[in-house]
């Protein structure tokens, strides 16, 4: 089988929808197209058996004990948007500071920051150079008014897997709650809310090769009991906590995707893996100054970020993004020509950051593809750095943090 071009290698930005999800939705837009909360007839009990047996696949998921924990939103976005504003606001007269990390996703940051001009006082813990948390900072910065702690489980740009157990374990000792972003981590790896001590997760449907626009944010009922604070008022759906009619197909969607998820994570893992230690192989075994950034045995299977020195990440994007669909950091910060702050939180200096590449596979990429992309990276960045004067003078023995530029 040829290949078919653009090859999509950005899969920490979405996946393709698996056909056996679509299959499982199309039902719920034509035929049977009950409103879940209308309770006096068969339409509506339909749809909200739909949408009980979804929410338990994406329970059993997580390993949350009662799939009534789980209030569906319209994505990961909006579900860390709920958990954060949600405790801030119902936890306000406890305390008003929170602890998070450097590297979270702008939907947590940006969240961080509003609630900063609100008040609250807000803790930003750096990591190590791999990208890992040492939990012991995270308890450094513990005070008597901390409500919350709030870590994502899986970087979206380097792949780097947190010891979420360990911040969980922390969080219940200091009678603290605990909420991590695992829209990366769900579906791919492990995640047990029960036995890593989380008590709010955020996930979504579109990166576990579901539909996009809906997502859940899971919540503790018991031990403790969590409470939000909603954030959209009305019809007192979800518990109360996220008003709006609920999208049944994609909740369907959604928990046909979890379930497919459970089921060949392992396998699937295990060869994603595979595929991506043979590009980066491939890769960094051809191209001199290139480094893998994150922590290479504490990662997501299909995440692979390399920096490669004297060369811009959009330059090597332009250079393939007729053939391959690439990152040059998160979906959320692709609109901007920013150096990534992820990479520079791992102590990288700023021209290391700008050409950082991300690569993610998915469930349906190939062999072929991997190799492919490899070469085709390759052949990219060196014929960039032939034109790299930069490079040049790097080659020939010079320091070019040494080098005074001088205008005329």
């Amino acid at each position: 089988m040829g290949l078919k071009f653009p090859i999509f290698m950005d899969a920490q930005s979405t996946t393709p929808c698996d056909p056996r999800v679509v299959e499982a939705m199309l039902p719920y837009f034509t035929e049977k197209f009950g409103h879940p909360a209308s309770r006096n007839h068969p339409f509506g009990w339909e749809a909200e058996g739909a949408v009980d047996a979804a929410r338990a696949k994406i329970a059993t998921l997580i390993g949350a004990r009662d799939p009534k924990e789980l209030v569906f939103t319209s994505g990961g976005t909006e579900a860390i948007n709920l958990a954060l504003k949600g405790v801030a606001e119902m936890y306000k007269e406890k305390g008003n500071h929170i602890v998070t990390t450097v590297i979270e996703q702008r939907a947590s940051i940006d969240t961080f920051k509003r609630l900063e001009r609100q008040g609250f006082q807000v803790t930003y813990v750096p990591v190590q150079p791999d990208g890992v948390i040492d939990v012991e900072e995270i308890r450094k910065a513990l005070t008597d008014k901390t409500i919350l702690i709030s870590v994502m489980f899986a970087n979206n740009e380097i792949g780097t897997i947190q010891d979420v157990a360990a911040i969980g374990k922390l969080a219940k000792e200091k009678g603290i709650i605990f909420h991590t972003d695992a829209t990366q981590a769900v579906g791919k790896i492990p995640v047990d809310v029960e036995a890593m001590g989380i008590d709010l997760l955020s996930c979504t449907a579109h990166l576990i090769y579901g539909p996009k626009g809906v997502g859940a944010l899971y919540v503790r009922r018991k031990g403790p009991r969590v409470r939000i604070a909603p954030m959209m008022d009305g019809g007192g759906h979800e518990r109360g906590m996220r008003s709006g009619t609920l999208p049944v197909p994609l909740i369907v969607g959604f928990g046909k995707a979890a379930e497919i998820s459970r089921e060949v994570m392992a396998e699937e893992g295990a060869r994603l893996a595979k595929l991506r230690d043979r590009l980066q192989d491939v890769i960094l075994s051809s191209v001199e100054e290139a480094f893998l950034n994150g922590r290479p045995d504490r990662r997501l299977p299909q995440n692979l970020n390399i920096s490669f020195a004297y060369v811009e990440g959009e330059s090597v994007l332009m250079g393939l993004n007729k053939e391959t669909a690439l990152s040059s950091g998160s979906a959320c910060t692709s609109s901007t020509l920013e150096p990534s702050y992820v990479i520079a939180a791992l102590g990288a200096s700023a021209e290391l950051a700008h050409s950082s590449i991300r690569f993610s596979l998915h469930r349906f990429t190939t062999a072929e593809e991997v190799e492919y992309v490899g070469q085709r990276t390759i052949e990219v960045i060196k014929r960039l750095r032939e034109m790299s004067p930069l490079y040049e003078l790097a080659k020939e023995g010079v320091d070019i943090k040494t080098i005074k530029w001088k205008a005329d």
